[in-house]
């Protein structure tokens, strides 16, 4: 299968990858997250991701833009007050995400898509699916859904293993504030 994945970071992707090359899929991996938020994370990510790609020897595509002032736009921050999008920012987030993902699938010859997003506990699962299935309608490819969160603890001992940079959020400004604020206040 002609699989492009998405790649949220590379801890989220190793126990991803492993369970697809399982299965005969070497997937080329995809780098497009304009909500990491501060541009030092961004890089660490990206690179982390550069460095897993060579180790593994697998095929990468980056959009390398980092989108902070987008995303904030997309999520509906740059009204005082916010707008009410910035209740569906996760939402928004993944849309953005899996759109450009399925977009550049079509776009280069790849059959379907996929996300590291689907491994981790902490992300609205069912949303991503939704929106995964949606894109993939519009674009014309097939979304391959994959339940990978049992493997989220294994995922990340072996991202340990392989020195990887480990982040301690999500990503973006609102769950960096999240871990520094209660409630993000």
């Amino acid at each position: 299968m002609n699989l492009l994945f998405h790649c949220c970071c590379a801890p989220c992707a190793v126990a991803c990858i492993n369970s697809l090359s399982a299965d005969g899929i070497v997937p080329t991996l995809f780098w497009y997250n304009p909500n990491i938020h501060p541009y030092t994370e961004y890089q660490s990510r990206r690179d982390a991701l550069l460095a897993f790609a060579a180790e593994k020897n697998l095929p990468l595509e980056m959009i390398d833009e980092y989108g902070l002032r987008f995303f904030l736009r997309e999520a509906g921050c740059e009204t005082e007050p916010p707008g009410p999008e910035i209740r569906k920012r996760c939402e928004i987030c993944y849309r953005l995400r899996l759109e450009k993902t399925a977009a550049h699938a079509a776009e280069n010859g790849f059959a379907a898509f996929s996300t590291s997003l689907l491994i981790s506990p902490y992300q609205q699962h069912e949303t991503i699916r939704r929106i995964g299935e949606e894109t993939a309608t519009k674009y014309g490819v097939d979304f391959l859904y994959r339940d990978f969160r049992p493997l989220f603890r294994q995922g990340q001992t072996q991202a340990r293993a392989l020195g990887l940079y480990m982040q301690k959020y999500c990503g973006c400004i609102f769950s960096e504030a999240e871990r520094y604020c209660k409630n993000g206040k």
